[in-house]
């Protein structure tokens, strides 16, 4: 098989050596020229490294020959580099694209897309490692290359990803096999079985990875939505419910056990059209609801075990206020993580102010929320709430409540002094009972202006006496 060997560039042209594959696949390392061509890679890869080919074709000619040069005198020598690293291949596929984006000749940038195909295959043969990767790679470049593009061949390469390159083929193949797949077969270029299996394997690769690939499911996901949505038009000619029925029940009768065949089999059959009131359907659906159920209810028991703050709140939604108090406490004493406790502390205050009317017991514990957060407002915004909500039994008078009132207004305003995120709400109380502090009247009368005082009942903190 003729592989790309070394490319000599000029102004106006260029040479394509070729030579065996045993060739191509040779490393630096152990070699008598290992020190040359390591100073021919550190000089390419100081200007290409981390730039894809759209930054290459911008940088300026001196620079871009350069690193041309370069890489060209490191491949030739080693492309495999030290034979651990693909440096050589996939910057080259970089540059050779970089090369056919630069040029305005036809002739040339066909020739240079080319050999980035060419290229490829020689780094797979190399590299079998990286075969998976290198497959949608390049199939997905070929279908942005003039030289391929909406063509059988680039089809072939599609077809060759996603059969043989396994679930780590990645989601950037997705969203152009669609459109591809679609031009093809309403061209006539495309059989239905031809263009049915490869949008079943897609479907599958990205299934595969929207459940196993954690980092990267939802783009796995969006190109499977790109994909089939760029099929609609020919969905129905592609496929049929009483194919998929005649290849799928077939599999729900032999894995009736487990739940992730019976969701795919249901889904596809939904999908592809299946009455979803046929019997055999309504079978499968039963099964599987019934399934899903068990499987999700000793999930989510083994989920609240291990999570017993969401256990808390799932509690209190169902009105098992002491319950939930139970859960957060457990939560405080599985965890080191202090903000975690401080917003555990504060659910336990919550609750026992305005579920259980508990308010020393709230109060202790919003303060101890308090000190485990810094510049944490909230706490001191729910102590204010306590008292303005009992300011009116703390007192047979109107100067005692409002003592109990300027309590409240304190704990607001403090708040608003360290935590910005509760500074609007915490004005709007202040001015809300601004109105029920003493009045001037009450304080004169007491000689107590400016004075300090205890308020009175339960809530017994210090105040500086102000009127209205």
């Amino acid at each position: 098989m003729k592989v790309l060997r070394n490319l000599i560039l000029t102004a106006a042209s260029f040479v394509l050596f070729v030579g065996t594959a045993g060739a191509q696949c040779e490393s630096w390392d152990g070699k008598d020229f290992q020190q040359k061509a390591m100073e021919y890679h550190v000089l390419y890869r100081g200007i290409v490294k981390g730039k894809a080919a759209a930054d290459l074709a911008k940088i300026d000619d001196e620079n871009f020959n350069l690193a041309f040069s370069n890489w060209e005198q490191a491949y030739d020598m080693a492309p495999m580099a030290d034979g651990k690293r693909s440096y050589h291949f996939t910057d080259g596929v970089e540059l050779l694209k970089a090369q056919a984006m630069r040029t305005d000749d036809a002739t040339k940038k066909q020739e240079f897309e080319q050999q980035v195909v060419a290229l490829y295959d020689q780094y797979m043969e190399c590299f079998p490692n990286k075969k998976d990767i290198a497959l949608g790679r390049k199939a997905y470049d070929m279908f942005y290359m003039g030289a391929y593009g909406y063509r059988e061949s680039t089809f072939e390469a599609f077809r060759t990803a996603v059969m043989e390159g396994g679930n780590s083929v990645e989601y950037i193949i997705l969203d152009p096999l669609g459109q591809l797949v679609k031009y093809l077969f309403e061209n006539d270029k495309l059989s239905q079985e031809e263009a049915r299996q490869v949008l079943e394997e897609a479907q599958k690769l990205a299934e595969y990875n929207e459940e196993n690939n954690e980092r990267y499911a939802q783009y796995y996901n969006s190109g499977k939505a790109l994909m089939m949505n760029h099929i609609k038009p020919v969905e129905d000619q592609i496929f049929d419910c009483d194919y998929f029925k005649a290849k799928l029940m077939p599999m729900y009768r032999e894995n009736s056990d487990s739940l992730d065949i019976l969701r795919y089999v249901y889904n596809k059959l939904v999908a592809q059209g299946c009455d979803p009131e046929a019997p055999d359907m309504q079978e499968l659906k039963t099964d599987y609801e019934t399934k899903a159920a068990d499987i999700n209810a000793q999930r989510e028991a083994e989920f609240l075990a291990k999570n017993p703050g969401v256990a808390a709140r799932r509690l209190y939604d169902e009105g098992d206020f002491e319950g939930a108090i139970a859960k957060y406490e457990e939560a405080i004493g599985n965890s080191d993580d202090p903000e975690k406790n401080a917003e555990y502390y504060f659910g336990i205050a919550s609750i026992q102010f305005r579920k259980l009317d508990q308010y020393g017991k709230a109060r202790s514990n919003a303060r101890k929320a308090a000190e485990l957060k810094d510049n944490w407002g909230r706490p001191y915004m729910l102590i204010g709430d306590m008292y303005a909500s009992t300011s009116s039994s703390c007192g047979s008078d109107g100067y005692s409540r409002g003592l109990a009132v300027l309590a409240a207004i304190d704990k607001y305003a403090y708040a608003r002094s360290i935590d910005p995120e509760v500074a609007d709400e915490a004005s709007e109380k202040i001015g809300l009972y601004n109105g029920s502090i003493p009045t001037k009247d009450d304080v004169f009368m007491r000689g107590k202006e400016g004075a300090t005082e205890r308020v009175g009942c339960w809530i017994g903190e210090t105040v500086r006496v102000r009127y209205q």
